[in-house]
């Protein structure tokens, strides 16, 4: 049964559409995109296992380290073995994550979380992120951009679904919970309950994309699709590079800079961005803005956040690559000092400039695989994108790092106000001029890095019939 799940059985058959590929894909990115609403249950956690909120917090952290770290070491396994084994692999890999934790939670063993969630479901996320990934450029030589937006949104949508549905489940596990208040804690029997209904319910979902992703033959190509006039625009190329001869270039490191600054950025205020709303807006040791407002502003972001993955994708179809990431960095400068000089004055002017500033922020994740294959082709470029990934996990730690600093500089929690959050604001507008400067210069990849011709055939058994048909 497990040979179904290998490459040779994934070749697409004639007449397969490949409009079937980026509903697979976002079956998985829907699923692992649980991992932002963490914050939903953690209060329940804390109090269950009587911890701090940095040892529960060590858990998202955890995760999001062993996605970028999994997403390196197993990019080329990924690109070796195809899609479909990926998948299962990121499904089984999930799944064991929540029972694992929904065991540490029920004996109260806190290390069964980090080795579970953490550890196990960290490795899950990371393969499933990239899984899809050169699969979809592959069906869509044509719009790379709008392929991986379409998957990877899911990603960032993944928290609006997983939200509301945690706090749900908690509601029927235990109907002493609130959902509606937030100060409201769930028992332990109903975050295992929470945990294993997860688990088990992603699993299944995930094998919908397992068992309907294909990869298409190795000469196929879109009806009316013209290599030549693709590879005419700036910094695309028809050749291929292996991930081995990526990480030796210097345009690969030049992206790794523009991507670690863009998330850096972005999740700096995606981190904090509750208590931000609040702060800003406060004037006499209370807040304009209130609990359920803020609440409300993070959702908000987290639909910008998604959407910013599909439309500013897609929009590198039509404009480059590095045209569109200096949209996302030197528009990003300009929206962050319009924040911290001018932030404070109206709630709606702070509102439009976060959003804008985080779809900004998902359009740099969607739109790095398409800036991937332009520069590396499709032999490796799951791989590529894997070793890339590092710059989230680096990110991760540095954006919340660089606002936290500053913030625990200028006050207590609940006391501060934006002229606290300035600094740190007016640092990012630094990082984004890092990015923005490597960005303009990223160029083609030299030949010397290039595979020979015909080295990078992945179909390596065509048959004739197989070759013929999708569309």
């Amino acid at each position: 049964m497990l040979s179904a799940l290998d490459r040779r059985h994934t070749i697409a058959p004639p007449g397969y559409s490949r409009w079937l590929i980026p509903p697979a894909a976002l079956a998985i990115h829907l699923c692992i995109g649980q991992v932002y609403a963490t914050s939903v249950y953690k209060n329940s956690l804390i109090a269950h296992f009587d911890a701090s909120q940095t040892a529960i917090g060590v858990i998202f952290s955890i995760a999001i380290v062993m996605l970028g770290l999994s997403a390196a070491v197993a990019g080329t396994w990924v690109e070796a073995n195809g899609p479909r084994k990926a998948m299962f692999v990121s499904a089984c890999f999930w799944a064991a994550g929540f029972l694992v934790g929904a065991l540490g939670i029920a004996t109260r063993q806190l290390w069964l979380l980090y080795l579970g969630y953490g550890l196990l479901g960290g490795i899950g996320l990371g393969i499933g992120y990239i899984s899809p990934v050169s699969t979809l450029i592959k069906w869509f030589p044509d719009r790379p951009g709008l392929a991986t937006g379409l998957a990877i949104m899911g990603f960032g949508g993944g928290a609006m679904v997983a939200s509301p549905l945690s706090r749900q489940l908690l509601s029927f596990y235990d109907p002493g919970y609130d959902p509606a208040n937030a100060g409201s804690t769930a028992s332990g029997g109903a975050l295992v309950w929470l945990f294993v209904t997860l688990g088990v319910g992603y699993f299944l979902i995930m094998m919908f994309g397992v068992f309907n992703v294909r990869v298409p033959a190795a000469d196929w190509r879109p009806a009316g699709f013209d290599p030549a006039r693709v590879a005419a625009r700036p910094l695309v190329t028809t050749a291929n590079v292996s991930a081995a001869n990526a990480v030796k270039t210097r345009s690969f490191w030049l992206l790794w800079v523009v991507l670690f600054c863009n998330v850096t950025a972005g999740i700096g205020i995606l981190e904090q961005a509750s208590p931000m709303i609040q702060d800003f807006f406060r004037s006499g040791g209370t807040s304009a803005v209130s609990v359920a407002a803020a609440g409300g502003f993070v959702g908000l972001l987290s639909l910008f956040n998604m959407a910013g993955r599909f439309v500013w994708s897609s929009t590198s179809d039509l404009i480059g690559r590095r045209p569109i990431y200096l949209v996302y960095l030197g528009v990003g400068m300009v929206l962050y000092a319009l924040l911290a000089l001018f932030g404070q004055t109206a709630t709606a002017l702070f509102v439009l400039l976060a959003c804008v500033i985080l779809s900004f922020y998902g359009g740099g994740f969607a739109t790095v695989p398409a800036y991937l294959r332009d520069l590396f082709g499709t032999f490796e470029v799951g791989a590529i994108h894997g070793r890339l990934l590092t710059a989230w996990s680096a990110a991760g730690i540095a954006g919340p790092l660089i606002v936290n600093g500053f913030l625990d500089a200028e006050g207590r929690p609940g006391t501060l106000t934006a002229a606290a959050y300035r600094p740190a604001l007016f640092t990012m507008v630094a990082v984004l001029a890092v990015g923005f400067v490597a960005n303009l210069l990223v160029r083609p990849v030299p030949a010397r890095f290039h595979e020979p011709a015909g080295g990078a055939d992945e179909d390596t058994e065509p048959a004739a019939a197989e070759r013929s048909g999708a569309r």
